[in-house]
């Protein structure tokens, strides 16, 4: 029994060890101490219960510290909260004041808490980073298609990272200032023995204006010759202008159809009133006859004037079919 008695306090008295050295974090409060970290134990064990681990506070301070950078606990614990990364705005700014690029505690934080890497924009402050564009097609005046890549190298602009346009307005910018610059161009030609012409126009720009970057440079990495877009379209306005004259030529010939038809009509109706009138004669003539109008010699000889007169028609008519056979003769 008494055995037992000591086995369950000695198992009280781990747990309850256990809890006091996690609230109190002694381990880190002397570690601090040995490296001239000023943290109290009471503010360890406040940073536990405001669930704000003591380690990622103390070992950031440590990190200052021995870089020579004078940062409160309380600057720290207030930007963990507030939902940043202690760490690596420590070192965003151990980097910054070991380059001399100016840069505070809140300036960091604020960069911070926007949502960027503060650590590697000051990485790339100091390093510039290279950006390759993708391919950016344009035309020349002479219709010669050309494709560029280049490559910009930028650099971290600290004051405007906060607010400052990214690497996606950098690039459409860029792509943007080289389709303007060959499309300036009289001839492909002239883009292609001057490369650097682009770069210098492109530069001249300000590109960089509200972006949280500075362009170092515009180097033009490859230039591909496309299509002839000129030919092209004057290929295409060369069909179109073909299918309008074709449109009209139809309309045209629709229209001699129609009339040539209309005029087909008025030929048979034409005859069929001259028929028409022809029976009347008859009828005429004997009219005339009952009224004494005309005798019946007058009668005979208008027959035999319409006697001859067909049979001058029918003589012509075969001397006009005998001319080709005398003239093979």
């Amino acid at each position: 029994m008494e055995i037992g008695i000591y086995l369950f306090v000695g198992a009280i008295g781990i747990v309850l060890l256990w809890i006091f050295f996690y609230l109190v974090p002694i381990g880190l409060w002397f570690q601090g101490i040995l490296t001239g970290v000023k943290v109290s134990l009471l503010q360890l064990i406040f940073m536990r219960w405001r669930r704000v681990p003591p380690s990622v506070i103390v070992n950031a301070m440590i990190n200052s510290k021995k870089a020579g950078l004078d940062l409160s606990p309380d600057q720290l614990e207030a930007h963990f909260l507030a939902g940043g990364h202690v760490q690596k705005v420590v070192n965003a700014l151990i980097s910054a004041d070991k380059a001399n690029i100016p840069l505070d505690f809140r300036a960091a934080t604020a960069i911070d808490l926007a949502g960027r890497d503060v650590f590697e924009a000051v990485q790339m402050s100091v390093n510039p980073k290279v950006i390759d564009t993708p391919p950016v097609t344009s035309v020349a005046k002479d219709g010669i298609q050309l494709i560029t890549k280049a490559r910009v190298t930028v650099r971290a602009n600290i004051k405007r990272l906060v607010g400052g346009a990214g690497e996606e307005t950098v690039l459409a910018r860029v792509g943007e200032g080289i389709v303007s610059s060959i499309g300036s161009s009289a001839s492909h030609k002239e883009v292609l023995e001057n490369p650097d012409k682009i770069s210098k126009t492109v530069l001249a720009k300000g590109l960089d204006a509200g972006t949280a970057f500075e362009i170092l440079s515009i180097d033009i990495a490859d230039i591909d010759i496309g299509k002839n877009i000129g030919a092209v379209l004057q290929m295409d306005q060369a069909n179109a202008d073909k299918n309008i004259a074709q449109a009209k030529a139809e309309e045209r010939r629709a229209m001699a159809v129609a009339l040539e038809q209309e005029m087909k009509a008025k030929s048979v109706e034409a005859r069929a009133n001259v028929i028409q009138a022809e029976a009347e004669i008859p009828k005429a003539f004997a009219d005339a006859l009952r009224s004494g109008n005309i005798g019946v010699m007058d009668y005979y000889k208008i027959k035999n004037i319409e006697a001859d007169t067909n049979m001058r028609d029918s003589i012509g008519k075969s001397g006009i079919q005998e001319d080709p056979s005398k003239k093979k003769q």
